[in-house]
């Protein structure tokens, strides 16, 4: 199994017997939320000798109502997610919806993330490629494992190599989803780095009230088995206070659970590897 290619993993940051985190919260809120929450987890990170990405959205696209909080402003937001990563010296990820913001958001993160839902979309995938940096697609919640070969073949062929893959769970019904863990081994098979998302796989989607559910009581029983399956990364949106987060709070896991549940994931790691 290849490591990451990126210079951002190299010997000192990326320890293979050990699985990397990309962890933060789902948008930026506001500064003081985002420099606080990474100055966190970057410490819990350190000495555990997790290697750790910060993530939050610049700005969120994808919204089950017109209500929905989207964000306080592309730019503003962008650069915050940069000093977070600056101030601890950790590489930065943030997700892109359409072509047009590939290059804007690769001028301050360090790994594009693809959403699932536009994992087929072949000019936002190209977009990001011709960045020349790091490409995390996420799994559509319609596409098999095995199917996005695609999705890294249209990555590779515009000339970039750095792909990765995050494994998010598969529509269940209308207002639900399931993880299917054959998926992590079949993404592997193409030759990139395969992450699961723990937050997002446990949401219920399409509620009535306009505002998707979740199941974050179960992050710990994801992730774990992700770990034990041979998972190389894992996604976990955290808050320190969920039930008052803007977006996505009733699938994320309370920052106060991270480490202790970080701390068996490394022990598990060593118990698999």
């Amino acid at each position: 199994m290849p490591h990451p290619t990126s210079p951002l993993f190299d010997q000192q940051l990326y320890n293979s017997n050990n699985f990397f985190l990309i962890a933060g919260p789902c948008v930026v809120e506001n500064e003081e939320m985002v420099m606080s929450i990474s100055e966190k987890v970057h410490g819990i990170c350190q000495r555990l000798e997790i290697p750790y990405i910060f993530k939050a959205s610049y700005r969120k696209a994808n919204r089950t109502s017109a209500s929905s909080f989207t964000g306080i402003g592309d730019e503003t937001a962008l650069k915050i997610i940069q000093q977070a990563g600056k101030d601890r010296g950790i590489p930065t990820t943030t997700d892109i919806h359409t072509a047009a913001e590939a290059a804007m958001a690769a001028a301050y993160v360090d790994v594009l993330q693809i959403p699932a839902f536009l994992c087929r979309q072949t000019d936002l995938l190209l977009a990001a490629a011709a960045t020349g940096k790091i490409v995390n697609v996420k799994k559509g919640q319609f596409v098999s494992g095995p199917a996005m070969k695609f999705a890294v073949e249209k990555i590779k062929q515009a000339g970039n190599e750095q792909v990765w893959l995050t494994e998010r769970g598969n529509s269940f019904g209308y207002q639900d989803l399931i993880v299917d863990y054959r998926n992590i081994t079949w993404m592997k098979e193409h030759g990139v780095p395969v992450i699961m998302d723990c937050t997002h796989s446990l949401q219920q989607p399409n509620q009535t009230s306009g505002v998707t559910g979740g199941n974050p009581q179960l992050i710990e029983t994801i992730a774990k088995a992700a770990i034990a399956t041979g998972a190389d990364g894992l996604f976990i949106e955290t808050h320190p206070n969920p039930a008052v987060a803007k977006s996505d709070g009733a699938n994320m896991l309370h920052l106060d659970l991270l480490e202790p549940l970080l701390e068996k994931l490394v022990k598990l790691r060593k118990a698999v590897i």
